[in-house]
Formats: structure tokens, C-alpha cells, sequence
């Protein structure tokens, strides 16, 4: 995520060269491309901490946003 970024709620994404941004509310592509594999572990892990991404992303809409870490798989 990066500070100020714009709607809808995603998340940016980079694997082995590749780099899609993903909508936390459905787990879509937005724009990008990632491998079916790795797209799917991504959707499971934006579904399992689906809450926590939604506080990050309203939380860093300002310069001063307070992000928490989310775990990983």
C-alpha cells in the first residue's frame, strides 16, 4: 500500500518480476498480472486478513496513516 493512494481499497503486489494491484473487498486483479498459483495464495491470504487490510488502507489516505503489519501465510 502507499500513503494517500486512491479507491478503491487494494494492494500492490510484486513476485518474481511480475506486479498486479488487488482489490482487498474481492481479491480481483485491478490492473497487472500475477501467476494463477501465486494469485490464488494471494486472494486466500487478502481473505484470511481482509479486516486488517481495510484499517491499513483508510488508515494511510493521509500523509500520517498508522499501518500495522499483517502476517504473512
Amino acid at each position: 500500500m502507499y500513503f494517500d493512494d486512491h479507491n478503491p481499497p487494494h494492494f500492490h503486489v510484486k513476485y518474481s518480476g511480475f506486479k498486479a494491484t488487488i482489490s482487498i473487498e474481492g481479491g480481483e486483479v485491478i490492473v497487472g498480472y500475477l501467476p494463477p498459483k501465486q494469485l490464488k495464495l494471494v486472494q486466500v491470504w487478502a481473505e484470511i486478513h481482509q479486516s486488517e487490510l481495510f484499517a491499513n488502507f483508510e488508515s494511510m489516505k493521509s500523509d500520517f496513516g498508522d499501518y500495522k503489519r499483517i502476517n504473512p501465510l
